[in-house]
């Protein structure tokens, strides 16, 4: 995603903010970015991924009932390859935290004007990782001691494990690694499985709560 037209698709309520949305991005971005499709429903969620088979999608957590965590979770079960960032208020951390273990690879603060949200998904179109700190900290607090596999990973996997915690999107972490995206996408599969994680954000926080970044590489 990092190059070419990205394809955003808006699950959010308020018509104004997303039209907004629809008209600054493709300026800001100099056509980049464009908005795909949206709807304001979370039990149509999936159905508009489907549909318009955009690269990133964007979930306003405080949509009405079923909400944007179980819109999240559809979406992850009909296009699990297509990203997805959460929108939540920064004092709703068990929110984002629901978010993120329902499959969400991102979460931004809720803005109230589209340009406050430019930034942040920039970062995530160009691959980075976006949380706010009171979540990455609710995380910490929830993950359990650190696995015993964590003890038992290798030179290799520890350093695959680094570039996930610092963020590397897997087009860097191939580079990295000298290995394609689809084998790379392969290893973090079976690192998350082996550190029994849900996602890359849950990696980053065992790797926050073991300090393997504040160790030498």
């Amino acid at each position: 995603m990092a190059t070419g037209q990205v394809r955003l698709a808006l699950v959010d309520d308020r018509p104004l903010f997303c039209r907004g949305l629809q008209l600054l991005l493709p300026t800001v971005t100099a056509e980049r970015v464009q908005v795909a499709g949206s709807t304001d429903d979370a039990t149509a969620a999936a159905g508009l991924v489907r549909r318009c088979r955009p690269d990133l999608v964007l979930v306003d957590l405080a949509l009405p009932p079923p909400g944007g965590v179980r819109a999240i979770g559809a979406i992850r079960r009909t296009e699990p390859a297509v990203p997805v960032v959460a929108m939540s208020r920064t004092d709703e951390p068990d929110l984002g935290v629901a978010a993120l273990r329902a499959g969400a690879t991102g979460l931004v603060p809720t803005a109230s004007e589209p340009e406050d949200l430019v930034a942040p998904l920039l970062s995530v179109v160009d691959g980075y990782a976006v949380l706010p700190s009171a979540v990455l900290a609710r995380l910490v607090e929830q993950s359990g001691p650190p696995s015993r596999a964590v003890s038992r990973l290798s030179p290799a996997e520890r350093e695959l494990w680094r570039l996930v915690a610092a963020g590397e999107s897997t087009t860097r972490i191939a580079l990295r690694l000298h290995v394609s995206e689809r084998t790379a996408k392969r290893l973090v599969a079976a690192l998350l499985r082996q550190l029994r994680v849900s996602s890359r954000t849950e990696a980053a926080a065992l790797a926050g709560r073991t300090g393997l970044l504040d160790r030498p590489a």
